[in-house]
């Protein structure tokens, strides 16, 4: 009798610690393996997206990038012959500017007469300076000389706010179709869309148009780094997760460097963008070899080809993969939905979100701080690589040499993140960017050597924070609320890749050092409000406000 009342309970034991032991992350771990075969090819392909993605993102730098130009003097010169950029006599028509001329203005004419070799300086009244008619151009690289950008910096800039602009109805679209039809179909669809636009920009010849084509192409096709993001993080086993994630970031640096290159090689911006989005189109087929995200599979109750693909998995990797963990599985994963659908039905009871948020004094304060940083990252971030090719010696070299130290920035800080804390990383992170914005405004001219180290160093930094803010922002708030708030801080935070593209053309209408000022006092600001927030380093992820608000404090005399 004993025996029969005890059997029954012990079966409903034995189901319960399987449904609470097996899910993917152990199948991963247990059976299929981290990091195999399988999952090199899915990262080789989603890393090959990602590289595309820094293509796009870098583009505009060069094809917007600013032409050095002049006045038109009629009285010297025809539009009719070869033109001189800087003949000898130009500083008789042309007010002086630092060790060059003017770009946009000119002395005004007194005698009316034109004399076609020589250009005397009594033709002109250097007293009185009248703006540029005509312009002549110092070459036709960028789309400056083709819709007449001449000294129309706002409207040059604005190219990079347009693709900004884009990114932020991007996200919505493309989380929409990642969600509903899969992590693969939205990672083609914006990869195929992307090079469509991008090609077709080439062959535009109105300013209008191009900055739509770049407005669009974000919204339709920013999306790749995401897609490519989510599919590796839920193809690889939770140890391999952060450097895997790092990688992607490594990966869209890697890309914008060959973007430099390129646009090194290929100094038209027609020829460029070519360059860049044809390769971009034919590879956008191979992605249909990548397999769907298992993860999303088992979200839409497919449970077939989720298992399909890992037992194909298995196979790729030489393990074997038994039919009860998958009958395990499933049973986890439909325990976990009917979970999360009550979950829903709870939710619609709860107090409004920015209700609890004011009601909880910490997580407030960090509402209120996350954002800064977050705009202080972007502003920063997107604006050295802006900037880049518009400080001393060569552009190309330069934006090079920028994108190619985010790369040790991102794996410094993955590594220091785990051992001496977040905000210790964060801190020395903003602070140092701070200083170097700060030595790089009050450098002499003529040190072109040191002044490139200090900007590359500002940039090592700010990538250190990229890669840290993500993971510390996320360990702030709790469980039920952290897509929402992180994914807040994260919108705010596009303030910052909106401005940055128009930093150069602040600087040219004020002063050239501005830009450096304005990144340097966000991050010295940010650097600050870090020490508001607590330490997250060990701490159990929150799951509830309270929980949330108690990170940090002490009890019974410990952390």
């Amino acid at each position: 009798m004993d025996e029969k009342d005890n059997k029954p309970s012990d079966v409903k034991v034995k189901q319960a610690e399987v449904k609470t032991r097996v899910d993917l992350d152990k199948i991963l771990v247990e059976e299929i393996g981290q990091f195999g075969w399988f999952q090199l090819r899915t990262w080789a392909l989603a890393a090959i997206a990602v590289i595309f993605s820094g293509f796009a993102a870098t583009e505009y730098v060069f094809t917007t990038a600013r032409i050095n130009t002049r006045c038109l003097i009629p009285e010297c010169e025809s539009t009719d012959q070869t033109i001189e950029f800087a003949p000898s006599w130009i500083l008789n028509a042309l007010p002086p500017s630092g060790s060059s001329f003017d770009s946009c203005q000119r002395f005004a004419n007194i005698s009316g007469n034109y004399f076609n070799e020589i250009c005397h300086a009594s033709l002109f009244d250097s007293s009185n300076v009248e703006d540029c008619e005509e312009y002549v151009y110092e070459n036709t690289d960028t789309v400056v000389y083709t819709f007449g950008l001449a000294c129309q910096d706002w409207q040059r800039s604005f190219i990079g706010t347009a693709r900004a602009l884009g990114s932020l109805a991007c996200f919505p679209i493309t989380g929409f179709v990642s969600d509903r039809w899969g992590r693969r179909t939205a990672l083609i669809i914006n990869t195929f869309i992307g090079a469509c636009l991008g090609l077709g920009r080439s062959w535009t010849n109105t300013y209008v148009g191009f900055t739509l084509l770049e407005f669009l192409e974000t919204t339709l096709g920013g999306g790749i780094f995401s897609c490519a993001y989510i599919l590796v993080m839920e193809m690889v086993g939770p140890r391999m997760r952060v450097a895997f994630g790092t990688s992607m970031n490594s990966f869209f640096s890697v890309g914008c460097v060959i973007a430099g290159l390129l646009a090194w090689a290929f100094n038209d911006w027609r020829d460029f963008t070519r360059a860049l989005y044809i390769p971009m189109f034919i590879i956008s087929f191979s992605f249909w070899f990548v397999p769907e995200s298992v993860r999303w599979y088992m979200s839409k109750g497919r449970y077939q080809e989720s298992e399909t693909v890992l037992k194909t998995a298995a196979r790729i990797n030489g393990r074997q993969l038994s039919d009860k963990s998958l009958e395990a599985l499933r049973e986890s994963v439909e325990e976990e939905n009917r979970n999360n659908e009550m979950e829903a039905e709870n939710k619609k009871k709860e107090t409004w979100l920015i209700v609890q948020v004011f009601r909880h004094k910490p997580i407030l304060i960090r509402c209120l701080v996350s954002p800064v940083w977050w705009i202080t990252f972007t502003i920063v971030y997107y604006g050295l690589s802006v900037n880049a090719v518009n400080i001393s010696g060569n552009r190309y070299f330069n934006y090079v040499a920028v994108s190619a130290v985010e790369i040790p920035g991102y794996w410094t800080s993955m590594f220091l993140l785990g051992i001496i804390g977040r905000k210790p990383v964060l801190i020395t992170a903003f602070w140092v960017c701070a200083a170097c914005q700060a030595a790089y405004v009050f450098m002499p001219d003529g040190y072109y050597d040191f002044s490139l180290a200090v900007y590359l160093i500002g940039k090592f930094s700010i990538a250190m924070v990229s890669a840290g803010l993500y993971v510390y922002t996320a360990e702030l708030y709790p469980t039920r609320n952290r897509h929402s708030l992180l994914g807040y801080s994260s919108m705010v935070g596009r303030i910052g890749s909106i401005l940055a593209p128009l930093t150069p053309a602040m600087g040219n209408s004020t002063f050239d050092e501005l830009p450096f000022v304005i990144f340097g006092c966000f991050a010295l600001l940010s650097g600050c409000l870090v020490f508001i927030t607590p330490e997250t380093l060990g701490a159990k992820f929150p799951d509830t406000m309270e929980e949330a608000s108690n990170i940090g404090k002490k009890k019974d005399g410990t952390k």
